[in-house]
């Protein structure tokens, strides 16, 4: 398995509370960083430099792949890439650049993207192009550093829960087709589990976007560098607990390798 994919937990997810930026940040990343099953880990905001700072030093030791997701501070603090109001937009853009330092800083190899709320049939189109021109803003402040840092860009549900501009898989390689000229290092991340928002199937989604796919939350293969693939897990009812939902996530994860591995 290891051979083929570097195997992630959201950190994020699966300690709820975290996501605001604050609390029991460093403690909850030891958990994850002293269990060698995970390889990768997707960090997201830590609002404090010293927290940062020494989550740094601990996910140096541990050798593991960093994956940076701007969706804690997106979602908490409401910013929206794609609004129609420019001041806001602006906004967006600049906190997302801060979240492209704080990345750095924490050593992240990639950093995943949100689009911002779908305004509807009407106006999706030119929402699409204001998305685009601030992920060309974002990207352009990034390709500063001339270090390589990856981007993704999530694909949301549109009409359900987070109901976000990205949204069906064909708005997703629309932006991917107007980014990635530009920007070889841009990408979709897709998650298994939204595919029924979408009403969609991993069969037929995934084979519109094979050139623009670069991370799952779960299960993408076969790549010259393996992909971090991360279990995206989180308590949910009343008494559940973050260790027991990991330990769950990695039988899971294993069952469904070995179930991979039979031959038809």
């Amino acid at each position: 398995m290891y051979s083929a994919m570097r195997v992630g937990i959201v950190h994020f997810k699966a300690f709820p509370g975290i996501e605001i930026g604050a609390g029991p940040i460093v403690e909850t990343l030891e958990k994850i960083c002293a269990d060698e099953f995970w390889t990768a880990v997707e960090v997201g905001w830590m609002k404090d430099y010293c927290v940062r700072n020494t989550a740094r030093h601990l996910l140096d030791q541990s050798h593991l792949s960093v994956a940076y997701a701007t969706q804690p501070k997106s979602l908490t603090n409401k910013l929206n890439l794609n609004h129609f109001d420019p001041g806001e937009r602006a906004k967006a853009v600049q906190e997302i650049k801060s979240a492209v330092d704080e990345a750095r800083q924490l050593g992240a190899e990639v950093v995943r993207l949100i689009a911002g709320k779908d305004p509807g049939d009407a106006k999706r189109e030119e929402a699409k192009k204001f998305l685009i021109d601030s992920l060309h803003q974002i990207l352009d402040y990034a390709a500063e550093e001339k270090d390589g840092l990856a981007f993704t860009l999530r694909i949301f549900d549109r009409g359900i829960n987070k109901k976000n501009l990205i949204g069906p898989v064909g708005d997703a390689v629309d932006i991917a087709r107007a980014i990635r000229p530009d920007y070889p290092h841009f990408g979709l991340l897709t998650d298994l589990s939204h595919f029924p928002l979408l009403d969609g199937t991993p069969g037929e989604s995934i084979p519109q976007m094979p050139e623009f796919l670069d991370a799952v939350h779960l299960g993408n293969f076969d790549k010259p560098v393996r992909p971090v693939v991360s279990a995206e897990v989180r308590p949910v009812l009343a008494g559940e607990v973050s260790e027991v939902i990991m330990a769950n996530a990695k039988r899971v994860i294993r069952d469904a390798w070995a179930l991979s591995q039979r031959p038809d």
